[in-house]
């Protein structure tokens, strides 16, 4: 390969790694092209990016970038897809799934500005909560003191509604 063409895939992957907020390594070794393909479709679906790549160009692309990622060197070793993503978790969920093949197996992973090393790290990963899925936390924990003094004041008013009647109809 030409220096200009490694070149410029070490600039598109260190644009890829600005554009993304997350990414996982991934071994893809003893994937034949069925399954490959069936994984790409899969990545595809879940708006994830897959990209598989020479260890060396990665390694300068990570250098390059901004981050230190120093610790995810000792990583870059086989055959590595790296997966990009936007939501931390969607990409170790989807890597659950495979675990009982056992390929692809996690490498490591950036995932909300952390550095994860090894494939015994995907369920911490996959029990990341995603922007999204926080914000409805939230809005489900400001909600329920409000619920909960609806609810009051509604059972009050049958309560007071019942006593009232029960006095109503109560003879003399």
């Amino acid at each position: 390969m030409k220096k200009e063409i490694k070149d410029t895939i070490i600039v598109e992957l260190g644009e890829k790694l600005k554009e993304y907020p997350h990414f996982y390594l991934v071994d893809v070794t003893g994937l034949n092209a069925e399954k490959t393909s069936k994984l790409r479709r899969r990545c595809f679906k879940s708006d994830i990016k897959m990209v598989v790549v020479k260890n060396k160009l990665l390694h300068k692309a990570l250098e390059a970038s901004e981050v230190d990622f120093s610790e995810m060197y000792s990583a870059l070793k086989g055959n590595t897809a790296v997966l990009f993503c936007q939501t931390a978790n969607e990409p170790a969920k989807m890597l659950k799934e495979y675990t009982k093949e056992g390929v692809p197996a996690l490498k490591a992973a950036y995932a909300e500005e952390g550095i994860f090393v090894g494939a015994d790290k995907i369920e911490e990963l996959a029990s990341i909560k995603s922007k999204s899925e926080l914000i409805a936390d939230i809005v489900a924990l400001l909600q329920s003191p409000t619920k909960n003094v609806l609810s009051a004041l509604q059972s009050g008013a049958n309560t007071i509604h019942g006593v009232l009647k029960t006095l109503g109809e109560r003879p003399e």
